[in-house]
């Protein structure tokens, strides 16, 4: 275990798995966090004192620089899709991600992976995608031969995609969608992570990555799949732009006047900004062909976690397969 690897925000839902893989590999994980009281999950990783949580402000120069002493190679997965307090979007995807590969370059780091996202563009209207887009620009400004992920909605066991429809099936028999339409190649984690570890160990070219999955689907489509898997009927109903844009600004007004004690994690006005977009890898962009990976398709892991959803949990095949009996 001679080689050191800081992952910031290692303890959420890509970097997880990555800390897992590169414990795997025989490295030191410095798993890189805001609450390393809440981050102790990680320490089974590996063997004892090889994956360690430490307390880190991205915010932070001395903070950033003091989690990443001695590493051999940093590994950035902060990022967030709803503003809050002074984790904003330029403070977290913009700075953050500059001064990490600032801080790398100064203290002589080999390597830095860093996860952006499908759409990130300077030009683009959303705020999230813009800040996605000078993250990117700032850690190839300090660190050329860093490696960029763009995965696309990205799915496993901790989402916050599938589980959190899947949640909202219980309430109802509707299944309101904004932009059913707008299509998404949706990326397992774990293929996400292992993109990563070749980044660390040097086994991926420098450059821009776009991770998609094997397969292309509408919003609408993907919450059919989900329907299956879970075993519940609910009507899915496309929600119209200038309905979902009225009541995203509704809820920002509610976060607004609250002083942020509403957070406002159903919809933003930056977050329908990108909805009409289709989420997809670019026809002529580096991806998973590149660094010799097949990506999982959904079927595979799908069922693995969504079964709690189904109106008998893990039960619920063995209910069916009586009623078969019955009959």
């Amino acid at each position: 275990m001679s080689k050191l690897v800081t992952i910031y925000g290692g303890s959420g839902f890509v970097g997880r798995y990555i800390a897992r893989r590169m414990a795997a590999k025989g490295w030191r994980v410095r798993v890189a966090v805001r609450r390393p009281n809440e981050a102790m999950f990680v320490k089974p990783y590996g063997v004892v004192g090889q994956v360690e949580p430490v307390f880190c402000n991205i915010r932070d120069d001395a903070s950033v620089q003091l989690a990443m002493q001695g590493a051999d190679a940093v590994v950035n997965c902060v990022g967030v899709l709803n503003e809050l307090g002074k984790n904003g979007f330029d403070a977290v995807q913009a700075e953050g991600a500059e001064r990490i590969a600032r801080l790398a370059s100064e203290n002589g780091v080999e390597r830095m992976v860093h996860i952006s996202a499908i759409g990130a563009d300077a030009e683009s209207a959303s705020a999230y995608s813009r800040t996605k887009a000078a993250g990117e620009a700032g850690v190839l400004a300090h660190m050329p031969d860093a490696v960029i992920l763009r995965p696309s909605i990205i799915f496993g066991t901790e989402d916050q995609f599938f589980n959190r429809f899947a949640a909202m099936t219980r309430f109802g028999p509707f299944l309101p969608l904004v932009g059913a339409e707008t299509r998404f190649q949706p990326v397992y984690v774990d293929d996400v992570a292992q993109a990563a570890e070749q980044g660390v160990l040097g086994k991926a070219a420098s450059g821009i990555y776009e991770l998609g999955g094997p397969e292309v689907k509408t919003f609408r489509a993907l919450m059919q799949q989900m329907l299956e898997v879970i075993h519940r009927r609910r009507v899915i109903l496309g929600v119209p732009f200038f309905v979902a844009k009225f009541m995203a600004g509704v809820l920002d007004i509610l976060k607004f006047v609250s002083f942020q004690l509403f957070s406002n994690p159903i919809l933003t006005r930056d977050q329908l900004k990108n909805l009409p977009q289709d989420n997809l890898v670019g026809d002529s962009a580096k991806g998973f062909a590149d660094l010799g990976i097949v990506p999982t398709t959904l079927d595979a892991v799908l069922p693995e976690y969504l079964w709690k959803f189904r109106p008998s949990g893990q039960y619920d095949d063995i209910q069916n397969s009586a009623k078969n009996l019955r009959t």
